[in-house]
């Protein structure tokens, strides 16, 4: 990822999120528990389109909740839990999916084959439309990997914990997400506000 600046993200706010979920919860159709548990899963792991594909139903411990997640361009592996909502619509899916034997990964098309990055995009600026997120330029779903950083980092959570989180080598990786965070710039003008050096 290049450094260049918080601008080139593209993130969903809390509120948008928010009404992203809502829109899939609320949308009519056979794939809309296989939507939620797709999106919710790749919103709490920060997994890009490429990566929620190869999630592998052994890569899921259902009763710990963990899901181990397969990183690509150059980044680590690791095991993220789960949150309720996530663990519920998974678990979910995975029951009433009736998913045969020989089937290898969680989310996969109908000719067995990972869940393509164009199915993704497609979902993704259909929700984002019927959640009337009007900015275009996040109606792709690897601006919800931005989306997970960035409210990661607005929760506290330090940059070496966010690193590991995402599966960043390099913490220059991560850098880029708390450079201006609303949380962040906050917190900035309240230690200057609370300075005796400044005049």
């Amino acid at each position: 990822m290049s450094n260049s600046g918080n601008n080139k993200i593209k993130y969903l706010t809390q509120n948008e999120t928010t009404r992203l979920f809502n829109a899939i919860i609320n949308y009519e159709s056979c794939h809309s528990i296989r939507d939620l548990a797709l999106f919710r899963v790749a919103y709490r792991c920060g997994l890009r389109a490429s990566e929620i594909g190869m999630l592998n139903i052994d890569d899921y411990n259902t009763i710990r909740g963990d899901m181990y997640c397969k990183r690509l361009k150059g980044s680590n592996n690791n095991t993220i839990r789960l949150d309720e909502k996530t663990k519920i619509a998974l678990d979910t899916y995975l029951s009433e999916s009736a998913l045969g034997i020989s089937q290898r990964y969680i989310f996969q098309s109908q000719k067995n084959n990972p869940i393509s990055r164009q199915t993704l995009d497609y979902l993704m600026k259909k929700y984002c439309s019927l959640a009337k997120i009007e900015d275009r330029s996040k109606h792709h779903f690897h601006a919800l990997k931005h989306t997970t950083a960035v409210h990661l980092a607005e929760s506290d959570m330090d940059i070496k914990e966010l690193q590991w989180w995402l599966g960043h080598k390099s913490v220059s990786n991560t850098e880029v997400y708390f450079q201006f965070t609303t949380k962040q710039q906050e917190t900035m003008y309240a230690k200057l506000a609370c300075s005796s050096e400044l005049v």
